[in-house]
């Protein structure tokens, strides 16, 4: 573990007051982090975008925003889902000409985290002014780089590192505060129907076909509209022929007997 950069940051005094070596001093000899999360008031931005669908394929989807533009989504999820008039739609349940309505909620809180490192040990050797060997609890040394003009509080007394003796305990408290920031993103999608057809203004009429009654013919208007009926042909004048000719030859005997004989 590097001293140097335990203490970054630190000004010289409050170091001398955080260095603390004396003898028979109570510590636990281990390198110890912890880190605690501060949140700070979080801020929201609200994202409304506004599409109506081209087309969906499969799991593709096609859409064309308010703009203009086309946008294609690949490979939408089977688990997302769309409140469309009150129920819950997937990808395949879309259809063109349905209006979509994505709302973007962003909400970003920011962090303060707060780090706190601590070493404690007995000084096995010193290499002063930069340089110092702790053993810790587990028997175990690690050296330490130690901040140039470092001061050290000696039972009551300020030393440098050349004040170090082996066998004195040594506890090194290092906090770092650093600022981060946190972003979530909640999406929800609506959408609607497409509306019906408008209707035709009011002052235009609507044309509607209506079939009218016919009244029926007077008897004479009936009889005189209608050819005359014409009686079918049962016969022909041959027979007419043959009977004159028969009243003929009768004549011609009769006028014979009663003529007069010569």
């Amino acid at each position: 573990m590097n001293l140097k950069a335990a203490l970054r940051g630190v000004s010289p005094g409050l170091a001398a007051a955080t260095l603390c070596l004396g003898v028979g001093m109570s510590v636990n000899a281990q390198v110890q982090t912890k880190t605690e999360q501060v949140a700070g008031q979080a801020k929201s931005q609200v994202t409304v975008e506004k599409a109506t669908v081209v087309s969906v394929d499969g799991n593709d989807l096609i859409v064309k925003m308010d703009d203009g533009t086309i946008r294609h989504f690949p490979n939408v999820s089977e688990s997302a889902r769309a409140t469309v008039d009150g129920q819950q739609l997937g990808i395949h349940d879309l259809k063109p000409g349905m209006h979509l309505e994505r709302t973007i909620t962003s909400t970003t809180t920011p962090l303060t985290i707060t780090t706190v490192q601590t070493v404690t040990g007995t000084v096995w050797n010193v290499t002063p002014p930069t340089l110092v060997i702790l053993t810790l609890e587990d028997g175990k040394n690690q050296s330490f780089k130690i901040p140039k003009g470092q001061k050290f509080n000696i039972n009551g007394q300020m030393v440098d590192a050349w004040g170090l003796k082996k066998g004195m305990k040594v506890s090194a408290t290092k906090v770092v505060e650093s600022t981060a920031t946190e972003v979530a993103n909640q999406r929800r999608i609506t959408g609607s129907m497409p509306p019906p057809p408008p209707a035709p203004p009011a002052d235009v009429p609507i044309l509607i076909a209506k079939a009218e009654p016919v009244a029926a013919p007077a008897p004479e208007t009936l009889a005189a509209s209608q050819p005359p009926a014409q009686l079918p042909k049962t016969g022909s004048s041959l027979p007419l022929i043959g009977m004159l000719g028969l009243l003929s030859l009768m004549a011609g005997v009769v006028l014979r007997v009663t003529r007069p004989r010569a």
